[in-house]
This record gives C-alpha cells, structure tokens and sequence, in this order.
C-alpha cells in the first residue's frame, strides 16, 4: 500500500451499470429488524442506484451493516440500530443487477509479475517487511497533520520499559488520535508507571518483585478508590507512561470490558454493544490503524473499519490498517473475516513499535 494510491471508480457508462434498475427500498418491520433480503454490506466501497441521483458511493461502508436511504442520504447502520420505518436496501447481488454495486478493485495496482505461479506471494512470518516500515513511516508522518491515527493496544505493550516508553512518545508527539483497548492495557500500564512491573515482573530486568502478583490489583483497587483514571494517576503520582501520555495530550481511548476483567477500572466499559458503538465512533474517522498483539480486539476493529474515507472534497482514500503481531493467526482471520486490506508485520510488539518510534523521532 502507499499513499499515492488512486481510487478508480467504476465506469458507469458501462451497458452493464448502464441500464441497471434502482435498487429496491423497503421499510423495516421493527426497531433492530431487517427486512427480508436485506443487503449486508462489506467494507468495499459500495454503490446504490437511487432514482434522480443515480450512482451514489455509501460513506463509511464495513462488514455486516445495512445500507438506509433517507432521501439523498444513504447511511450504514448496524441491523440492531434500525428503527421500525427505515428504508433498507434489499437484494442479494453485487454487480448492478439489483442497482447494488460492490466495487472491490478500486485501490489495486498492478503486480510486479503475471505469472500464473510465483514463490512467496503471500505474507508470512520469513516475509521482509522493510518496505512496509517504510510506507507506514511515511502515511504516518502524513495523517499526523492530515488523517486520522487509531491505535489497537494489547498489554504486552507495557510490559516492556522500552516499548511502553516509544508508545508514550508517538501519542505525545501526535501519531496517535485515538487509542482502543481493554482493560489490562491500561492496568498494567499504570501498574507499570507506579511499581515499575507489569505482572509483577519489572518490565525492563523481566525479574519477578516479590508478592507482585499483588500490584496490578493494588492499582486498580487505589484507581477505583479515587473514583476515575484521571484521579488515580494524580494520586499515585504516575507522571509516565500509554494512558498518563492520552490523559496529558487529551487523545480519547475506549476501554472495552472483557468477561476476564479483574476490578476493572472505573472507565472500562461493561456493556459490550456500548464499547462497540464508541469504538465504531472512532472507526468511521480512521484512515490509519494499528493493531498490535491483541487479536480479539484487531479482528473486531477490523470489522468495523472501512477500507476507505470519503474526504471533504470528495477525494476518496484508503483507509490503510496494519497488524503487528508474532502469530499470523490475526491477519488471517481478518482477510478470512472480510478485512482484505489488514496488512501484517509479523514480528515482536517490542521490537516493532521501538523500530517506529526511533524512526520518527529522528526525523521530526
């Protein structure tokens, strides 16, 4: 992927598309229910013809949601958030049969070779990433002043002095918009910035402190005694760290409630539907995302991520996303999961996120 890719849309002077019908409309039958033959859309962009308007490209289309028509607004909208009346679009083709067109090549490019069979034509974990570092060091640098950064944090992140620092430093230094995680990132990262473990192993000598299985429940127990995250970092005098870093340069991040929690923090969300919808809120504004050693949590941004923006002037661009994880289990389940353009960097959270922190630091 790259920066400098150009969005193709269709020819719609094409017999095809051409004398395709409009597509059909019909009323949903109650609050959270589809009507039958609903279309489920993909995060491709997606066109619907609509009487007087003709071909109209959705906003912000991605995985499972239904597409409403509100005169010449068309919206995505998840089935459970319908209200009975809304205007659905109903057909199961993809091609402009139905007036639904799911147009999947608007971003590809050419490949390098037309060989019917090729060595190593997929990512794997023997794969050079070298240019992939470099393509994403420049559409951050980028979508810092010009975009919108989403990150996808694992805890293993603050498990490290080094790693927890460079994620301190690219939030501080505006590479990061808006932050997703659970609630164990952000306990850990605390519990780092006030005993120095995560776990209870010190997270730059990796060796276990003495009843430290003890200090991430100590912490969440004093954060929910102060009342917020906010409040317990000025109690306990965290002055470093991921969430200190968010607090301090006002990025919002989603706390999403796991049935594994243990306090949790005050500001993790238990209704996992409400995380879904604050975490969706910040989706639909992404045209940069990275997940890094979390996979429950990068298969469902993903999910909710469209692979493109409709900007104020009308120019659409690729939503880019990346996986970062050791395991190539994440970005397959993601590509088998509708996310085509998740792209994977497999390699150690640590040594990734230093690698990209020490880059763009260099060259601020």
């Amino acid at each position: 992927m790259g920066l400098n890719l150009t969005y193709m849309p269709p020819d719609f002077n094409r017999p095809e598309y051409a004398g395709s019908p409009h597509a059909r409309l019909l009323p949903a039958p109650a609050d959270g229910i589809a009507p039958s033959r609903f279309h489920a859309t993909s995060n491709f962009p997606e066109y619907i013809n609509l009487p007087g308007q003709g071909w109209t490209l959705a906003p912000q289309s991605r995985m499972d949601a239904v597409l409403l028509v509100n005169g010449e607004e068309v919206e995505v909208r998840e089935a459970r958030r319908l209200k009975k009346g809304d205007m659905v679009v109903v057909g199961r083709t993809e091609n402009g049969e139905e007036g639904i067109l799911v147009h999947a090549d608007g971003f590809s490019r050419p490949e390098a070779s037309a060989d019917k069979f090729a060595f190593r034509s997929r990512g794997t974990r023997e794969t050079p990433f070298s240019r992939s570092y470099d393509e994403l060091y420049a559409t951050l640098k980028h979508d810092r002043d010009h975009g919108y950064i989403v990150w996808v944090l694992g805890p293993a992140v603050a498990f490290d002095k080094d790693s927890r620092d460079a994620m301190q430093g690219l939030i501080e230094n505006g590479y990061c918009h808006a932050l997703m995680a659970g609630n164990a990132l952000a306990t850990h990262d605390i519990e780092a910035g006030y005993f120095g473990t995560g776990l209870g192993q010190d997270i730059y000598t990796q060796e276990l402190q003495a009843m430290g299985h003890y200090n991430h429940l100590d912490i969440l127990n004093e954060v929910r005694r102060a009342g917020s995250i906010s409040a317990g970092l000025q109690v306990l005098g965290v002055g470093n760290g991921i969430i200190r870093a968010c607090e301090k340069t006002g990025v919002p991040y989603v706390l999403a409630g796991s049935i594994r929690d243990d306090g949790p923090l005050p500001e993790t969300i238990a209704d996992v539907y409400l995380s879904q919808d604050r975490m969706r809120d910040h989706a639909r504004l992404a045209t940069t995302v990275i997940t890094m050693a979390t996979q429950l949590h990068s298969i469902a941004f993903g999910n909710m991520t469209p692979s493109y923006r409709i900007l104020a002037d009308g120019t659409v661009r690729p939503v880019f996303f990346y996986v970062v994880d050791m395991s190539e289990f994440s970005a397959d389940k993601l590509a088998n999961r509708g996310s085509a353009q998740a792209q994977a960097i497999l390699t150690n959270a640590q040594d990734f996120i230093v690698n990209l922190w020490n880059n763009l630091r260099e060259h601020q």
